[in-house]
């Protein structure tokens, strides 16, 4: 069975990223489904509908861009995946530079190459 993904991303310059990674899962040898559980709109209690929606998942893919250590939401959603012992993996959103990682990332968390052999391999568990 298929590991659910949560993914989080920053909603203002890594949307794309996120549409490449739904992309991917389709692939007949994912191990991994994605579900698009953005959270659109804020709203008061979009904290409380990301908790339920990482809680419902297997592992959270952090994808990393330019500008992830100044997106807020990432760093909450990330914070929430910790605090629900819900495994993740920060994964880097462009080749040819470094992403940022959220500012709730911990200084032993490691930025991974974005290959589809490595995407298949992380989410299994390896790291």
């Amino acid at each position: 069975m298929p590991k659910r993904v949560f993914v989080s991303f920053d909603y203002d310059y890594d949307k794309s990223l996120k549409e490449f990674l739904i992309g991917q899962a389709k692939n007949p040898d994912s191990p991994f489904e994605v579900h698009d559980w953005s959270i659109k709109k804020a709203s008061s209690d979009w904290k409380v509908k990301a908790r339920a929606r990482i809680r419902a998942s297997d592992v959270v893919i952090v994808i990393c861009g330019k500008h992830t250590n100044k997106a807020a939401g990432v760093a909450i959603e990330l914070q929430i995946a910790q605090e629900e012992g819900i495994d993740y993996f920060l994964l880097n959103g462009y080749s040819g530079q470094t992403g940022k990682k959220p500012t709730a990332a911990k200084a032993s968390d490691k930025l991974y190459k974005w290959t589809w052999p490595n995407l298949k391999t992380l989410v299994g568990g390896a790291r």
